[in-house]
């Protein structure tokens, strides 16, 4: 199968995975979830007229600077006394607490001087002063909330002021991962000579997490036909089944071969992208199946680029690109390959600095980096050039 463009690849991805069933959570619990469908609101915002701040509520033709007004009640925040005043008289009143019949401003306590049952008013009254009127926030019927929009804190809030207790989101992704490598040792493992620790399990589990998928299954395979065969059977009873290392041709890379056994579809193979060429995805039954390089920054880079994509669509999400934004680079870059080069750097201050080596094995490089920088093929870019990069935290 010919290498094929990222554009190619991420449509065949995303054309193969569907929108999960949705499902009502608590409130407490749709953080970072995707609204399965459009809200409006069923109350505005304020409820009703009050106050914004602690003072006095006026009639402000009678409230002048130097005006006496006698102090007929108070009203506090919550129940509305339905006190009521006439030019010449004010009510005490507290800051979200509702305005008085006939009361047209509120003056604030500091610029009074209380005197018994009176207040002495020592600034000028304007209409509408200090009042926050019903609706002047949010209308009844206003959309508050899309369908495919991502929840967040304030989105929460949103709903609670409109009493809703719950709200409907998109459907709760399983993802399996399957690391594989004889090279590769699990924490807390002795290390014997030419092996490594499994760091891209972690990763690949932060990565799932960060989506607001959960991982069902986290194991380590070996390069063993029979091994690998029963753990992509276990996988591929989840949504999704990630598989890293054993993608590309070599002798011991017993992915695609057994993937093929086992009657799975392969749709994609070897992207044009760097790092992350031997990226592989294709279908197992139901379940979307995708390979990722062996080498961590390669791992990284493909999950970014065509697994999170396909999460979102699968939760319901009408946006599923990741957030992106505009930086100035802080050195020359170019490209001379033959694919786009997703460039690891940390953003400083609005400037977009390259970090350590810039190698598919280099963690530590990627562990300094907050945003990716995509360099076409041909593309030189100078010092000082306003570039837009790829951020993930």
């Amino acid at each position: 199968m010919r290498m094929i463009s990222e554009e190619e690849a991420r449509r065949r991805v995303l054309q193969s995975v569907d929108l999960l069933g949705e499902r009502a959570v608590p409130l407490s619990r749709a953080l970072d979830c995707f609204s399965a469908r459009e809200v409006v609101a069923r109350l505005p915002l304020p409820i009703f007229d009050n106050s914004a701040m602690d003072g006095y509520a006026v009639v402000a033709s009678s409230s002048g600077k130097g005006a006496r007004l006698q102090v007929i009640g108070e009203q506090p925040a919550g129940i509305n006394r339905e006190l009521r005043i006439s030019p010449g008289e004010a009510v005490r009143i507290f800051t979200g607490a509702p305005i008085p019949g006939g009361a047209d401003a509120v003056v604030m306590q500091e610029d009074t001087t209380r005197e018994g049952d009176e207040i002495l008013v020592n600034v000028g009254v304007d209409p509408g002063e200090f009042i926050r009127r019903r609706g002047c926030d949010l209308a009844e019927g206003q959309k508050i909330l899309a369908r495919g929009e991502r929840i967040r804190s304030t989105t929460i809030a949103l709903l609670a002021s409109q009493g809703f207790a719950d709200v409907t989101i998109g459907g709760e992704v399983n993802a399996a991962i399957v690391s594989t490598g004889d090279e590769v040792v699990m924490l807390g493992k002795k290390l014997d000579q030419g092996q490594i620790y499994d760091s891209n399990s972690i990763l690949l589990q932060a990565l799932v997490q960060r989506c607001g998928a959960s991982v069902t299954l986290a194991e380590h395979c070996r390069d063993q036909r029979e091994r690998l065969i029963e753990a992509i059977q276990r996988g591929i009873k989840s949504h999704i089944l990630v598989i890293t290392g054993g993608v590309s041709v070599g002798e011991h890379d017993l992915v695609q071969a057994t993937l093929r056994s086992l009657g799975a579809r392969i749709d994609v193979w070897r992207v044009a992208i760097k790092p992350g060429k031997p990226f592989l995805f294709g279908k197992a039954g139901g379940c979307a199946v995708f390979g990722l390089p062996g080498n961590p920054v390669s791992a990284f880079v493909t999950f970014l680029q065509f697994v999170h994509p396909a999460i979102l669509k699968m939760m319901g999400a009408n946006n599923l690109d990741l957030p992106k934004t505009p930086v100035r680079l802080a050195v020359d870059l170019a490209n001379e390959g033959d694919r786009t080069h997703y460039m690891r750097g940390r953003i400083d201050n609005g400037t977009f600095v390259p970090t350590g080596r810039q190698e598919s094995h280099a963690l530590f490089g990627l562990s300094q980096s907050n945003a990716l920088l995509p360099v076409a093929v041909g593309e030189s870019l100078k010092a000082g050039a306003i570039v837009e990069v790829q951020t993930w935290d």
